[in-house]
């Protein structure tokens, strides 16, 4: 059984429903917090919950008991670890949110691993952590010491905390830096959701640091594929490790962490245009500065990944926005 926490979340549904495609039993585990509209998770979790291969548990795993629970409960082989708050400019206001979700909840995943001595443990990390780094591509090789929001910091202490389970109680972590995922079934509080919500309500869009801004945006699926290929791929120890100066991209220990990552990045400005596109409308734009917690590019070398699995995300961003437009435009009528 594989456990796939966030299940009714973005990208926790892809993953899900795609094990499910593979014919894996699929165990979701969600609290369904009003972050965003609740009636798209629960939307979400009624498609995983026609399988009969699937089966969910509402809690919310900063409880300690409750994810224990899980673990005790179910034969858990596997786990996928989706589940967190989201959101770099939230964290600037909401920090306890964070710790609560982002901190204690993962350290309860973790000991749930431990217990259970899991085969592997794929956990959800972001491309936040490059913080304030201005070397271009970001390659997992690189240093991430510099986060610029909370968020980012609990990303960089996840992967920390993975590592340290791995060394201790030899337990296979793979860490997958997400760069902005968008697709169908995305979150509302993104790009892709908010700005098409608003064109097409003939509302402005707020633009920061006008504009002048690059995304690596990647395709949900491809996100998914890479996923699902590394879960079959459980983290080795690296035998070749030097600790002079050390590679925070391997270990001696059963850990590893790629960046998931269309590796084209798109000039904000230029990703508007193809969602006014696909829309057959025009945005109202409203230009602001730049945001606190906020980066100016991401660009994912994707290099290891790669080598890795041999997949690399590769979906269009004009593809890419027509699929999430069609999905928005049918589940929203």
């Amino acid at each position: 059984m594989t456990l796939v926490t966030g299940s009714a979340g973005f990208i926790g549904f892809h993953v899900a429903q795609r094990l499910l495609a593979d014919g894996h039993t699929v165990l979701g585990a969600d609290n369904l917090n009003d972050y965003y509209d609740v009636g798209l998770k629960q939307a979400r979790l009624a498609i995983l919950s026609a399988s009969p291969r699937f089966s969910f548990e509402r809690v919310d795993l900063s409880d300690r008991p409750g994810t224990a629970r899980l673990f005790e409960d179910r034969a858990v082989r596997r786990v996928l670890h989706f589940a967190a708050q989201a959101g770099v400019r939230y964290s600037v206001d909401h920090p306890h949110v964070y710790a609560d979700s982002n901190l204690v909840a993962f350290l309860n995943v973790l000991e749930g691993c431990r217990a259970r001595q899991v085969e592997h443990l794929v956990f959800a990390s972001s491309s936040s952590v490059y913080g304030g780094s201005t070397h271009l591509p970001f390659t997992v090789h690189d240093n991430v010491d510099h986060p610029v929001s909370l968020y980012a910091a609990t990303k960089k202490a996840n992967e920390l905390m993975a590592h340290s389970y791995a060394h201790l109680y030899k337990i296979p972590c793979t860490g997958v830096r997400l760069f902005t995922v968008y697709g169908p079934w995305g979150r509302p509080d993104m790009a892709t959701f908010s700005f098409t919500r608003a064109i097409l309500k003939g509302e402005p869009i707020d633009i920061y640091n006008n504009g002048r801004m690059r995304r690596d945006f990647t395709y949900v699926a491809d996100i998914v594929e890479s996923v699902v290929r590394l879960l079959e791929k459980p983290a080795t120890r690296d035998d070749g490790w030097y600790s002079r100066p050390p590679d925070p991209a391997t270990s001696f220990a059963p850990y590893r962490v790629y960046n998931l990552g269309n590796h084209q990045p798109v000039e904000l400005l230029d990703f508007i245009g193809i969602l006014e596109k696909a829309l057959g409308r025009a945005a109202v734009k409203r230009f602001l500065p730049m945001q606190a917690g906020d980066v100016l590019e991401t660009y994912a070398d994707v290099g290891e990944l790669v080598q890795a699995i041999g997949f690399s995300p590769s979906t269009p961003l004009e593809t890419g926005i027509a699929r999430f437009v069609e999905w928005y435009r049918e589940y929203y009528r």
